[in-house]
């Protein structure tokens, strides 16, 4: 016994730094230092040593999406420019004007008391006051509407003005010898040229009044005279009906400033280019951005020292409190820390290529990877808790505009893809699973980034299918990485994933086609451990999948010699009868050890290794032990000692370790047994746990009495559908005696 406690000194001292607190705080530390140096540059603005007039040693970047005024400005100023004259359509009703003129002259033609002199007196007043009475009184009903404004106003009065017609002398004189019929046949002539020239917008009265001859001598009017009176008459009628509108070109020109996006410096453009020299207008951008060191405030960096501290203490305060081995293994930390690392750098690198016209590029980052990779390898607890810091982190990361520290939308995408995938892979058990689970991560995204374009109606249709494409390739990008890192993190760290777990359960895995083929009898023993190992492994909590396939591979070692094992001994004399006692121990003891090197060359991972040498403890050989003391009594030799006759071990370390040994033995044991009942089961199945009990096997793994009468009940219940056709119950009557049922009997009898 003192060279075992030796040799687990030895031991610890090779792997001291495994169990650390030291080196555990030096790893928070670390995972501390990745927080802050991911966030450092989206949250802390690099300075800058200048003065007023320096030239610049080099370019000085943004730090940040920032407005860039002056380029805003002036995008606003070329889209007011090039907006156009807007001009406002107004409905004259001028025919009336017309038909208003020719009754007058109707009136003053019929009195026979004016001489013609008089009468040219008045149509030359009457007629253009006339048309502008009409013109004002159409004014008047404009001015209470809220569709002309005073401007607008003003503009039709100064027009109708500019381009009022000056009928010509000659025409006055001849008004007077139209006749009554010639005036009469003249109204609806002249009232539907007005209508029909006014229907069309006019600008300039000259290009409408161009157009009055044509349209005249296409009339029902016959006599040159009327004609000639219509065309001046209509000619004077007719006014401009579309005026510029300088109300409405402000609101135009306004309306174009203000649908002008506002121009931003994008994080890392060139605010001062090297060699450029540095004016007071740019020294106070400067300085207003916290890009001088003269101004440089600490505050930033003590708020970021504050918050990655908290990040990091919610994933110790989780691991220390985790049942699993991360919660005392540095090895499982360290991988914990590069998991952690991958991750970031992956956000890290696409958050590179995000920019304000592209800004859903983030969405194709692989930020479900963490969470994935830590539910294969570690826990899925502890996954769903470093989503949780991943969305965090990408909502910082991701916050492309910098307009708030965090960006919801990243860190709301980042947690929901995670969640899916976590809750995808968790009882995942063919590497096709991995892409399985990185599919429904990317349904997840797709359905949140839909559903923030869907309450964001200022994102265009091309936003939204780029949102959705980058959506869809994150989940499957993830799945990607992961099946690509995941062979590294296992072989490197001797993680026991259950996706290879289940692979190396296949029985067509060389060492089990090895065994089979060469020792069926352990084949069969050990797939009947794994059995019975597995259900008490569940009943504890432990791995019931590691106890499985370590049961598979425990007794490999008994491939090297197989006749010398009672379960291969087939028809054959036991070669043990013909040797001496110490030999048989050593080729029984060899078998351990055999098995860790043949594991060895095969590249099995260390646990299970760890279950192939340590299932038998320092357990003691006793028929072996029995017979050499007793061979050493007939030749009056010196007895044996103990420890010569036990196995190296080392003890079983681990629960899952024990567990395969107790079930190792139980099923040999009880395999001996003829005819077994349920009493000599459970009397044997507890009478070897207290045996180990007893012995010390279980001082070094962390079974609790409890635990051992769980393993003890399941290993009873497995055991009883196992044999149960070969169990004789009671079922004597008082006055009975029950007969034994027959040996090829396979009807199961039920007490």
């Amino acid at each position: 016994m003192n060279r075992v406690s030796i040799q687990g000194k030895f031991h610890y001292r090779l792997t001291g730094w495994r169990y650390s607190a030291i080196v555990r705080f030096l790893l928070f530390l670390v995972v501390a230092l990745i927080f802050y140096f991911a966030l450092f540059h989206r949250i802390v603005p690099q300075t800058y040593d200048i003065q007023v007039g320096a030239i610049a040693e080099k370019d000085i970047l943004a730090p940040r999406a920032i407005p860039n005024e002056v380029a805003t400005e002036k995008a606003k100023e070329e889209a007011a420019q090039r907006v156009g004259p807007v001009y406002k359509i107004v409905s004259l009703k001028n025919e009336m004007a017309i038909e208003e003129v020719l009754e007058k002259l109707l009136a003053i033609n019929s009195d026979p008391e004016v001489t013609a002199t008089d009468k040219v007196n008045i149509y030359k007043t009457v007629i253009p006051t006339l048309i502008q009475d009409h013109l004002e009184r159409q004014l008047k009903t404009f001015t209470d509407s809220a569709q002309y404004s005073d401007n607008l106003l003003l503009e039709m009065r100064k027009n109708f003005r500019d381009q009022q017609y000056r009928v010509p002398e000659e025409t006055y004189y001849k008004i007077p010898r139209l006749t009554k019929e010639d005036l009469t046949a003249m109204v609806p002539v002249a009232k539907e040229i007005v209508s029909k020239l006014m229907n069309d917008q006019i600008l300039d009265a000259q290009t409408a009044r161009v157009k009055v001859p044509e349209l005249v001598n296409a009339s029902t009017l016959t006599k040159s005279n009327a004609r000639e009176i219509v065309q001046e008459l209509v000619r004077a009628a007719l006014t401009p009906n579309k005026f510029y509108d300088q109300k409405g070109t402000d609101e135009a020109k306004g309306h174009a400033r203000d649908n002008v996006k506002q121009v931003m410096i994008n994080k890392n453009d060139v605010l001062i280019a090297k060699g450029e020299r540095i004016t007071d207008d740019v020294y106070q951008r400067l300085g207003s951005l916290d890009l001088l060191k003269d101004n440089t405030s600490y505050w930033p960096h003590l708020g970021l020292i504050l918050f990655v501290t908290l990040l990091s203490l919610v994933l110790y305060m989780f691991v220390r409190q985790s049942p699993h081995p991360i919660n005392h293994n540095n090895v499982q930390l360290i991988m914990l820390v590069l998991i952690l690392l991958m991750t970031i750098v992956g956000m890290k690198v696409f958050s590179m290529m995000q920019n304000l016209d592209y800004p859903y590029i983030a969405f194709l980052a692989p930020t479900a990877l963490g969470a994935m990779l830590l539910t294969i390898l570690l826990d899925a607890q502890l996954a769903f808790v470093a989503a949780v810091v991943f969305s965090i982190i990408a909502s910082v990361v991701f916050n492309s505009d910098h307009l708030q520290l965090f960006d919801f939308n990243y860190g709301l995408l980042t947690l929901t893809s995670s969640f899916a995938a976590t809750f995808s892979i968790q009882r995942a058990s063919q590497r096709s699973s991995i892409l399985k689970a990185g599919m429904m991560a990317s349904l997840f995204a797709v359905m949140l980034s839909a559903a923030f374009i869907l309450l964001g109606d200022h994102e265009s249709k091309r936003d939204a299918l780029f949102a959705a494409c980058f959506a869809l390739g994150s989940g499957l990008l993830t799945a990607i990485f992961v099946i690509g890192v995941l062979p590294f993190l296992e072989v490197a760290f001797g993680i026991l994933s259950p996706l290879k777990l289940v692979e190396l359960s296949n029985p067509n895995h060389p060492l089990l086609r090895k065994l089979l083929t060469e020792t069926p009898g352990t084949y069969h023993h050990s797939v009947m451990v794994g059995n019975l190992s597995e259900a008490a492994a569940e009943a504890i909590g432990a791995d019931g999948l590691l106890c499985r396939v370590g049961a598979y591979y425990h007794d490999i070692g008994k491939t090297k010699r197989p006749s010398y094992f009672i379960e291969n001994q087939t028809n054959i004399e036991n070669p043990h009868d013909r040797i001496d006692p110490a030999l048989s121990k050593s080729i029984i003891v060899a078998h351990a050890r055999d098995g860790v090197e043949m594991l060895k060359e095969f590249n099995i991972p260390k646990p299970i290794r760890d279950i192939a040498e340590q299932h038998h403890g320092t357990t003691l050989l006793q028929f072996f032990f029995h017979k050499a003391k007793k061979q050493a009594e007939e030749k009056g030799e010196k007895l044996p000692e103990e420890i010569e006759y036990r196995y190296p071990g080392p003890n079983a370390q681990t629960k899952e370790a024990a567990i395969v040994g107790i079930a190792d033995c139980v099923e040999a044991a009880v395999r001996s047994l003829r005819n077994p009942t349920v009493e000599q089961i459970d009397s044997m199945v507890r009478k070897i746990i207290k045996s180990r009990l007893d012995d010390g096997q279980f001082n070094d793994c962390d079974l609790t009495i409890k635990e051992l009468d769980q393993i003890a009940k399941t290993l009873n219940e497995t055991l009883l559908g196992i044999f149960h056709s070969r169990i004789e119950y009671p079922t004597e009557l008082p006055g009975q005696k029950a007969e034994p049922p027959a040996a090829d009997s396979t009807k199961e009898v039920k007490p």
